[in-house]
């Protein structure tokens, strides 16, 4: 079996790492995580916690020359900088930069691919400038690389959450985005059936909500926007 060696940037509590497993079972591959980072202490403890080693902390601080070589790199670099929740400033956004400590490291360490993700506001950031700056970024350190906007709804998770994934090869290959798997997980698979009451909403809210909306879905999860509105739907949104 090959053994496939990765780093895991802006890791958090490792969505990267959990679908690198995955994928390398699948396949009769052997994964093998050599670095990985984040910054948020809380991160570090459940991603300790999830796979044994802790994370490095701020990787603006780490020399390329000390991160192991890697067959692959992940990366969910910072969104609040381009996504609507934030305040869109981009790369005027400290957190905006750090995809250039990812192109770096890319551009000493030479992988085979790398995967990189974001909000899919980073599309459209800036007049579309930002992402065109970071896709000139990466093919003038010599990769092929190619980016899609993508649902998780799409891809079996009762959770509508898009987002853009970048994915750059050093050889030119035949690569294309997965299909759409219809349909979705329901939550009935999803959600935990014993909850501690403590988690529940309150009787005042639970009768408000109710005063308002009536769900069409034997089981959903409803959504109040800012303005009262309630809606309700057979998956969660990302908001």
């Amino acid at each position: 079996m090959e053994k496939i060696k990765f780093i895991d940037l802006f890791c958090g509590i490792g969505g990267f790492r959990v679908a690198m497993d995955e994928a390398c079972r699948e396949n009769d591959l052997i994964p093998e995580c050599v670095f990985s980072s984040d910054i948020d202490p809380f991160c570090q403890d459940s991603y300790e916690a999830n796979f044994g080693h802790r994370p490095t902390g701020d990787i603006t601080k780490v020399d390329e020359k000390d991160i192991p070589d890697h067959d692959l790199l992940f990366a969910g670099f910072p969104c609040q900088p381009f996504s609507i929740i934030g305040q869109m400033q981009g790369f005027n956004d400290i957190r905006g930069t750090l995809f250039f400590d990812i192109a770096r490291i890319i551009n000493y360490k030479r992988p085979k691919a790398f995967v990189l993700e974001n909000v899919k506001q980073l599309v459209g950031h800036d007049k579309g400038r930002t992402l065109s700056t970071i896709l000139k970024t990466l093919k003038e350190i010599g990769y092929h690389v190619q980016y899609a906007v993508l649902n998780a709804l799409d891809y079996g998770l009762p959770q509508k959450r898009e987002r853009v994934i970048i994915v750059g090869h050093q050889d030119p290959i035949f690569f294309s985005f997965p299909s759409p798997i219809k349909p979705f997980k329901p939550l009935s698979e999803i959600l935990e059936e014993n909850v501690d009451k403590k988690h529940y909403a309150s009787a005042y809210i639970e009768n408000k909500r109710k005063e308002k909306h009536k769900s069409a879905y034997k089981l959903s999860i409803w959504h109040e926007n800012k303005a009262g509105n309630i809606c309700s739907y057979p998956y969660s949104c990302a908001a």
